[in-house]
């Protein structure tokens, strides 16, 4: 067996619970090795220009179209051509944000979509784990729900 490239910082199951201080959130996120980029239920979403800055104000939910809204206004970082699941190509925007994984915290870029029909509102993808491992038969190695 060959040996890993780098060395993991961390161990990380299917599920996790994750921290967005920036946004106020603490959410159930899936960690996806098949989606490049992470993304985060948005509704309501809106770009401005304020002071020559880019801005995106959404709003989300943290625990299923049940839960309480949460609006979020943040500097936009970029806009990007993201292909689903299904196979279908849409613009989507960007936004970038501190995230805690148990005693990790690092820097995110989050695509913005409508979650409301998934499970997870936050999906955890490649760039994002790009120092982790994912054992698939685990789940909240890192804090329970």
């Amino acid at each position: 067996m060959k040996a890993l490239p780098y060395h993991a910082k961390a161990v990380i199951g299917r599920r996790e619970m994750v921290t967005l201080p920036a946004l106020g959130l603490t959410l159930c996120c899936k960690a996806d090795s098949g989606a490049r980029t992470s993304s985060l239920h948005a509704e309501e979403i809106e770009t401005y220009e304020e002071d020559g800055h880019m801005w995106v104000s959404f709003v989300t939910r943290g625990s299923g179209p049940d839960s309480p809204p949460h609006p979020v206004r943040l500097h936009l970082h970029d806009r990007r051509r993201v292909t689903s699941s299904n196979g279908q190509a849409e613009w989507r925007y960007v936004i970038r944000t501190p995230m805690q994984l148990g005693d990790l915290e690092y820097p995110v870029e989050l695509t913005l979509a409508d979650r409301r029909d998934m499970r997870h509102p936050m999906l955890l993808g490649r760039r994002a784990m790009r120092r982790l491992l994912v054992a698939p038969g685990a789940a909240f190695l890192h804090g329970e729900p």
